[in-house]
């Protein structure tokens, strides 16, 4: 049963990823207004990054709107996604996923409700669970993943 429980979590985190990109890609109107969806030449990092504070406020503003920074950011959150939800290339996921939650942490320094943790932490906490356990394996892809050729001969992509 722990395997089940630890599968849905990585599935909703997953489409908590993927719900992310294709609400900025298509401006669904949860975080993104259609009108600055990315289709509609608006930026995904600018919301976000445009209103870092703290101690690295000024280097994460100056990054906002940058398109190479939303591709990457973009990229970023459907890689998550797909490979938190079929379970696939978690230990490059969970590494890479968690980078991004602490960037995402650092932008926002000092955080609202807590001393220094807030769910930027808890998830990139969790992403690196899945990186270094072999909780992905129930309700997934995994089995089939690990004996691809690339994954084989690259088992950081596993």
């Amino acid at each position: 049963m722990n395997s089940k429980i630890w599968a849905l979590v990585r599935i909703a985190l997953g489409l908590i990823f993927l719900w992310a990109f294709f609400d900025k890609v298509f401006g669904l109107g949860f975080a993104t207004k259609a009108s600055l969806s990315w289709l509609s030449g608006g930026s995904p990092t600018t919301g976000f990054l445009s209103h870092a504070s703290g101690p690295f406020g000024s280097y994460f503003q100056s990054l906002a709107g940058s398109p190479i920074i939303d591709w990457l950011f973009m990229l970023s959150l459907l890689g998550l996604g797909v490979a938190l939800i079929f379970g696939i290339g978690l230990k490059l996921a969970g590494w890479g996923g968690a980078v991004l939650m602490i960037l995402m942490w650092a932008a926002l320094l000092p955080v609202e409700n807590h001393l220094f943790i807030d769910e930027h932490i808890i998830y990139a906490l969790v992403l690196i669970g899945f990186a270094t356990s072999d909780v992905g394996s129930s309700w997934s892809m995994r089995a089939w993943w690990k004996n691809t050729g690339p994954v084989m001969r690259h088992p950081f992509l596993g």
